[in-house]
């Protein structure tokens, strides 16, 4: 090679060498599968090395074909939520950054020539040691990060399962409350026909019919809320499901069941929430990810950076050979000494990062305890009252009804004291629809703390609680 001035190239390699402990794969297969075992569902949408797709799996649109119950919602939901689906896909960002922090540093290799010296080429590798010792503290910090990632998304599929169940209570609720609301806008409009003809026989005052044909009017807009509350919960639950276009025409099956005879609430629901808590699972993973940050930069606060090089030189002219002559060999090594950047900053910001963490976990803890016994209280409470309604409140006023009628048939009271016991009536079995509604949704709340989530109850309170005008 004949040059007439000192050239230079570096030539950096493409391939980036692999810690010694063997290749990890970047597949979330593995964490998908993992998270489907610590939620405890059976399905779950297969998003690894998949490519996004807009429409519902063929699996979901399966399962629509037939009326749905809260559990194949579930399902649905779980296959198909986009939200999750996403989450799931993100599992690959703490994935890759795993891989990467695994990684050495690579070799630099440098080829100079140097006609000027008589020197026909210089060959030079040169490769940082430092990297060796500090990408297996780097590769554990990550690890937990991508163990605390799977946990927080194990508790967003027990969240979504919460979710769908409650707007899938929520919508058969409203679809009964409306049934129910009809049946009273029947009895009103009853007593609206029975107003007027009774007005124009001159039998009651003008008062009390206008009372009753406004009364009937209230309920048909009561009726109309109630209408657009079903279509809201459905919208609610449609878009828990992910779906759209072709896929919404689907149908919920039956009604909220009743209650147990029997109250299914677990022994030691506090012990047994705290030990499944996904929550705090998932802290404990990101307070290891902090400890092994906090080792890492103080191992980096006394480790010289260590850099080895190997190079050859070929042509010599102090003994005569010329630029063609033998090849020479030798090595170096260079050190940065931390004698004034300790990364003592970067390790007091670990460790109060890791103490302020501490007491978030302590917290959430007690938090967990509590709500174990909330829930707990929550579903005893609706499961007497749902009990009270369903045993003794509404065959009470079934009764009632059966009575008034008997003495409206012999003449013993007037049309408006039957109307009024039907009106009684639908109010107590619309109280009880409510009722139902809170002990599921407080059920599954429970399943679902036992489950590893803390959720929050759903204020899915109808927005016509006082459902239809009394016309007492």
């Amino acid at each position: 090679m004949m040059l007439t001035e000192r050239r230079g190239f570096r030539l950096l390699l493409a391939g980036a060498s692999t810690l010694p402990s063997g290749c990890l794969t970047s597949s979330i297969v593995s964490d998908v599968a993992e998270l489907r075992a610590r939620s405890g569902v059976a399905v779950l949408a297969d998003v690894a090395d998949a490519s996004v797709d807009p429409d519902p799996s063929e699996d979901a649109r399966a399962l629509l074909r037939e009326p749905l119950d809260a559990d194949t919602a579930v399902r649905v939901a779980l296959l198909n939520n986009r939200m999750l689906r996403a989450q799931l896909r993100e599992l690959g960002v703490a994935r890759g950054r795993l891989i990467q922090a695994r990684q050495v540093a690579n070799p630099l290799f440098e080829a100079e020539a140097l006609p000027e010296r008589n020197t026909a080429l210089e060959l030079r590798v040169e490769y940082d040691i430092t990297s060796l010792v500090l990408a297996p503290l780097r590769a554990k910090a990550a690890a937990a990060e991508l163990a605390a990632e799977r946990l927080e998304v194990a508790g967003a599929v027990v969240q979504l399962g919460y979710d769908v169940r409650a707007a899938f209570h929520a919508l058969q609720s409203s679809r009964s409350r409306l049934v129910l609301a009809g049946r009273m806008l029947d009895v009103f409009a009853a007593g609206r026909d029975a107003a007027t003809a009774l007005l124009e026989a001159g039998s009651v005052p003008a008062l009390d019919a206008s009372s009753r044909i406004a009364a009937f009017e209230r309920a048909r807009v009561t009726v109309a809320q109630l209408e657009l509350e079903v279509a809201d919960r459905r919208e609610r639950l449609q878009r828990l499901l992910g779906l759209h276009a072709r896929d919404t025409p689907w149908e919920v099956r039956a009604e909220l069941p009743q209650v147990p005879d029997a109250l299914p609430v677990p022994d030691a629901p506090e012990t047994r929430a705290i030990r499944a808590s996904l929550e705090l699972a998932a802290m404990k993973s990101r307070l290891e990810a902090i400890a092994q940050r906090t080792r890492l930069s103080r191992t980096q606060g006394w480790l010289p950076e260590i850099d080895v090089d190997l190079h050859s030189l070929h042509g010599d002219p102090s003994t005569g050979s010329g630029p063609r002559g033998p090849w020479r060999f030798g090595g170096g090594v260079a050190l940065r000494v931390p004698l004034f950047d300790r990364q003592r900053g970067t390790t007091r910001a670990h460790e109060a990062e890791f103490d302020a963490l501490m007491e978030r976990y302590h917290g959430v803890a007690i938090d967990v305890r509590s709500a174990a016994r909330e829930q707990r209280n929550r579903v005893v409470s609706a499961h007497a009252r749902a009990r009270q309604y369903q045993k003794i409140i509404v065959p009470a006023q079934r009764r009632v009804v059966e009575q008034t009628q008997l003495q409206y048939n012999a003449m013993q009271v007037g049309v408006f004291q039957l109307l009024q016991a039907h009106r009684d009536q639908l109010d107590i079995e619309l109280a009880y629809v409510e009722t139902l509604r809170e002990y599921w949704d407080a059920t599954a709340a429970l399943d679902a703390l036992l489950a590893g989530r803390r959720v929050t109850l759903g204020t899915a309170a109808s927005t016509t609680d006082s459902v239809l005008p009394g016309g007492h």
